[in-house]
Parts: structure tokens; sequence; C-alpha cells
């Protein structure tokens, strides 16, 4: 992957300023008078002593998270980096070898981090005990291999299938090559699935008509999910997966630099791969806990986990290993109750309860946890104490922010007010690298109160650029604005600044100083970040507000379409609605008739004045069209395949109420990246 990471000189912005226009002389004069440029800065006296003071809460003596990290490994390549079939990098090792050149920690990280950084530029093929091998920190996530008695049983196979493939051969080196015998996907986020392809083919996929038991005998690979995965794997990916995908590079701090004053570690990897993503259809769903089968001779005992770090997701237990396979239920860090790219929330007392449920099930025997990131923990009382602890810090943060609720406090009031308790700080597994404990405490408020603080004022407040505008007619002198601000950020008041200067911007996305000052103050704070995801989301912004939108510079994961081509029909038509232009639909009133020729379901769809309306097993006798067609047919509508969808369906009625759909799916483009702005209008 080629980074970019521009730098504009002060003296080039005296002139222009690529993301904000020709400056005035005013505004150019408060730039130079302030002493701003779009150079990456140093940390700053302030930033140095907070990240100093970290040495004084943690026992940095304590090296138990790095010998785990780097017990058993078997092989690695000196430099790691994989490129797809076009030659670009998508995914590198290679570009965090200045991690290898520090011996202190650099003032512009949070040591903190740097020691997570460490730990995960570890990578290669590992022995996690007598049969179970991982390749780690060959994605953000890792593969696990269970060798059974004739293959392997894959767990998690990555994210970009180019990822897994060179993962299969670094296996295939050092353990010899042997065939796939099943493929178990712990929950459906796509870096736990999305290099399916690397492993298997669609072909050599069972028939998900058959028992599990019947699927094994058959020869062919079954592919084992929780129940209800491939309905919310479809729903992240597909139903708001364009402002997720903008979002997620912030998250992960795609176009940073990955240096010291760029992106490092983000507590359950290095980032996303942005190779070729897959999806194969599950041919099986655990659907409750207790469920025990033997595949290739592993016997394997399914805990069912919902709702904790996913809507479907579960633990399995090994008895013949000991060994517990928690997916992302426990991570070695904090992990998110909310996470920054936007997903449903989380629910911080089930994640508890089902960690301790796994306790009473298996705690007594369990010598060995290991999960889809990070590293394994080994020893009976280790895994306990990692397993209780993991499952103290989601339930403290869960009760906590429920007890200031009822005490009237509001979720930003609450966010600045709660801490773990001392002992369960202190814990290396359970620091915040990913999730934090502010943001995961403003998830649970969500949970249970929504976005309202009970302020009327707050109901229907103004768009944030008239709000905006009208603070500054208010403030007056915005040059006089950002010359108490800089002063402010001599003082180290980096939130303040870039809450203020974030107001001028919206006032005015031309205002270079503004943007400048902003910059500076969020580029401080990510040095200062524990949480990996809220460093890059700093620095992405300083990045974006010196250099303007990067959206369209920025790498990302591309799709082979097999996600598209394995939605429902009811998925298809849920995404048509959301695509829909309902200004344009607001005064038809019509219905469709689908009846689908391979799975034989039939389906009314009622364009009701702009909403799209689905009735199941249902067909209407006034339906103004029906169409009957195979399933994957439908989705030649999204892609406005017209003459396509005319060649492989029947069409009987007003064909023109087709057309009207197929032309009005135009909210966004379903193809390109989003390029939307974040910290500008």
């Amino acid at each position: 992957m080629k980074k970019i990471f521009s730098v504009i000189l002060s003296s080039a912005i005296l002139l222009s300023f690529s993301a904000c226009g020709t400056t005035t002389p005013e505004k150019t004069d408060i730039v130079s008078e302030l002493g701003l440029n779009a150079e990456i800065k140093t940390a700053t006296e302030h930033t140095v002593k907070i990240n100093s003071a970290v040495y004084s809460v943690l026992d940095f003596e304590d090296k138990t998270e790095f010998e785990f990290a780097t017990r058993g490994l078997i092989d690695a390549p000196e430099e790691l980096e994989i490129k797809d079939s076009d030659g670009n990098v998508i995914w590198s090792q290679k570009a965090y070898s200045f991690v290898e050149n520090y011996t202190e920690c650099p003032d512009t990280v949070n040591p903190s981090l740097w020691e997570n950084t460490k730990n995960n530029h570890a990578y290669g093929l590992f022995e996690v005990c007598e049969d179970i091998y991982q390749v780690r920190g060959y994605d953000m996530a890792n593969l696990t291999l269970i060798k059974g008695d004739s293959g392997w049983i894959v767990f998690d196979p990555l994210m970009s299938v180019e990822c897994t493939q060179a993962a299969m051969q670094l296996v295939e080196k050092n353990l010899g090559k042997y065939p796939v015998k099943a493929v178990i996907i712990s929950h459906p986020h796509v870096d736990h699935f999305g290099g399916i392809a690397g492993v298997i083919t669609a072909e050599q996929a069972a028939d998900g008509t058959l028992s599990l038991e019947e699927q094994l005998s058959s020869g062919l690979i079954p592919i084992i999910v929780p129940e209800h995965f491939t309905e919310h794997a479809v729903s992240e990916n597909i139903y708001a997966g364009k402002a997720m995908g903008r979002r997620a590079s912030y998250q992960y701090g795609v176009f940073l630099e990955q240096s010291e004053t760029g992106s490092v570690a983000m507590g359950i990897g290095m980032g996303q791969s942005t190779g070729t993503v897959s999806f194969i259809q599950p041919t099986y769903e655990i659907k409750t806990t207790g469920e025990t089968y033997v595949i290739d001779g592993v016997e394997m005992e399914f805990q069912m986990t919902p709702g904790t770090e996913a809507p479907a997701e579960m633990n399995i237990w090994l008895p013949e290993s000991k060994a517990l396979w928690v997916a992302e239920n426990c991570t070695a860090t904090l992990h998110n109750l909310y996470t920054l790219r936007g997903a449903q929330i989380r629910d911080g007392d089930e994640w508890s309860k089902y960690i301790t449920e796994a306790i009473s099930l298996y705690g007594d025997e369990a010598e060995l946890t290991f999960q889809s990131h990070n590293w394994p923990h080994w020893g009976n009382a280790v895994v306990n104490d990692y397993l209780a602890d993991t499952a103290a810090v989601y339930k403290f943060i869960n009760d906590q922010t429920l007890a200031y609720i009822n005490q009237g406090y509001t979720s930003d009031e609450i966010s600045n007010m709660i801490e773990l308790p001392e002992e369960l700080a202190k814990n290396w597994y359970t620091r915040q690298y990913y999730g934090t404990v502010a943001h995961n405490s403003k998830a649970v408020y969500q949970k249970y109160m929504g976005w309202y603080d009970a302020n009327p004022v707050n109901l229907n407040p103004l768009e944030p650029t008239e709000s905006a505008k009208k603070w500054v007619e208010y403030l007056g002198d915005t040059d006089e604005i950002l010359r108490k601000a800089k002063a402010d950020f001599d003082k180290g008041e980096y939130q303040w600044v870039a809450e203020v200067t974030s107001v001028l911007i919206y006032a005015d996305p031309e205002n270079t100083a503004a943007r400048l000052l902003c910059a500076d103050a969020l580029e401080q704070l990510g040095y200062q970040a524990e949480s990996g995801t809220w460093r890059n989301a700093y620095l992405s912004a300083a990045y974006e507000l010196r250099n303007g939108n990067a959206a369209d510079v920025t790498p990302n994961a591309k799709t082979d379409g097999s996600i598209l081509r394995n939605m429902t029909a009811e998925m298809i038509f849920d995404y048509i609605g959301i695509l829909l232009d309902k200004s344009e639909l607001s005064n038809e009133n019509f219905k469709i008739n689908v009846i689908l020729t391979d799975t034989q379901e039939r389906l009314m769809v009622h364009f009701n004045n702009g909403a799209l309306l689905q009735y199941a097993s249902t067909n209407s006798d006034d339906a103004d069209l029906t169409i009957t067609c195979p399933r994957l047919a439908l989705a030649l509508i999204i892609q406005k395949d017209v003459e396509k969808l005319k060649a492989s369906t029947k069409l009987e009625g007003d064909i023109s109420k087709l057309e009207l759909i197929i032309n009005n799916l135009n909210q966004f483009d379903t193809a390109g990246a989003a390029g939307f702005n974040i910290v500008e209008p």
C-alpha cells in the first residue's frame, strides 16, 4: 500500500491552501502571526508530561503479555508485505519496522499503546498447543487451524483473500499440505470471514440442506457459523456499509503513514487489510449452547454468546486440548460496546454474563484460552483471572453508567466521570487499546436512554453549520478567538482548542488558521491517546484538515460481489428501499408480486408513497407487476442492469414500474467508496 502523507510547507500556505481555497489577507496574517503551518509536529511538553505519567500507572517490568505474544513461534518471514494481483500492497508488517529501531517509547506515542504495538508486531506461524496453530499478524485478525485426523479445521479465515492465501502458504511450508475439513466462523464481522475464498471455493462447500453429520461425511466442506450469522453479515456490510467504510478510514488510520507520528497498533491488530473480500454461504448454524460435534476426530462443544461483541457469536470448548476459543469476547484489550466506525450497540451486561458462563462451564478444566485477535493465555489460574477480569470490566462500565444515569448525569458528563477501579485498570489485558471506558459508557447511555438528554434545548438543535455561524456572529472577531485559542493551546488545553476551532471551521471552512490550529490540537490528543482507534481518528482528522478530504486516495478493500449475491430477497428489497429516491416516488402507490423460481418463495412489495413495504409469503390480486425469476436475478435491480434483468426474468404487467424503481436508485453510489466530509461541512 502506498501511503499518502504529504507535507505542505508553511510558505505554500501563505499563498494558498488546497483544502480551503484562496485565503484572504486577513486570514493569511493570522496564520503567520500565530506561527501555524501544515507540517507534522513533535510532541509538546504537555504531551510529553502526560505520556510520561503512564509509567507510574502500569508495571512496565511485567512482560507477561509480550511473552505470550511471542510464545510458540515456528516461523516468520524477515519482512512481511502482502500484495494483490495488481502489485498493490494490501497488508504490511514491514511498514511497522520502525518499532524495532526504538529502545524507548517515542514521545509521540502513549507508552502503554507502544507496548501493544510491539506485541502486535510479533507475526508469523505459532504453535498454541499440540494440534492448534495460529498465523498472527497477517491481517487484523488471526487465522487459527486445528489439526484433525486427516486435515485442517479453519477458524475465522481473515478479512482478505490474499492475506489468507499468504497465511496458508506459511502453514504449508512448515507443517505440510492438508485438506480443509471444515471452516468455522465465530461471528459476522468481515475481518473474520472475508478471506474464506483463500481456503475453499464455493463449489467445495457442503450442501446446507443436510445435517452437519451428513455434510461431514459428504466429502465436501461444512461452513459452521452461529445462528443468524448471514443476516447480520449482510446487514452490517451492505445497509450502512458506505458510511461505515468512510468512518472506518478514521478508526483504522488507513491513509496515515505508519510511523511514530502516524499509525501504530490499535488494540486488536495493526489495522485493516485492503485486499479482496469474499463470502460463501454458510452451510450449518449452531443454535444452542452445549451442541457437541466431532469434526475430523476433534470434539468441539459450542457456547452461544449472542449480543456480545457481535449480534451472533460463539465460543468453542475443545476438551481434549483443555482449550477454550473465546472468539472476540476476550481479546487482551478493552473492546467496544460501541465501535467508532458505527455499529449496533453491544450489551455490556450480557457480554459479562456470557464470559462468566464460560468460566462456570469450562473454567475448572481450561488450561488455555485463544481467540480471533491477539495472543493466547496459558495456565488455569491465568485463564480464569483473564476471563473474570474481562467480564468485570464490561460489567463495571454497564453498572456504573446506570448508577450515574439514575443520578441525573448526561452522557457527556458520565464519560468524563467514569473510571475503572485501580485493580482492573492496571491489567495489561484490559487496557483501553481498542475501546475506551469513556465511549463505552456512552454506549450504555444510548442503549438505555437514547440520544436525548432530557433538556428540551437539545430536542432539535440547529444543523451544525448554522449553529456555528451564529456562534461566530455572537463571538465577534474570529482572529481574536484564534489568538485566545492559540494561548490555550500553548497551555496544553487541546480538547478545548479543538472544540472552539471546529466551530470556526463549520462557520467558514476556508478559515485556514482555524483548520491548522485545530489540526495541531487533534494531533497532540492523538499522541496522548492510549486507544489506537482514538489515535487514528485524531491523526486522520488532523491530516484532512491540513491536506483536504483523503477519501479519493484512501486504499479500500475490494469485494468480489459475493455478499450481494448471497442476499435473501428480503435483504435485496430492504437495500432497494435504502437506495430509493423517496421524494421522486412520494406520490407513487403501486404493488409488485415476486415469485422466486429457485427458492419457491413469493412475496409482495408495496411502494407506498416513498416507503417500501414487504409482505412475506404473500401475493396481491391487484399487483401492478409480477416478477418471476431466480433469487439472484433480483440483484440485477440494484446493479441497474435492465437488459440482463429482462433476459432472466418473466415480467407481467406494467413494466414501467420496474423502470421507475431502477431510475430512482440514486441516493448514493453503490460502486464507489463514500467521500463525504467528516471534520468539516
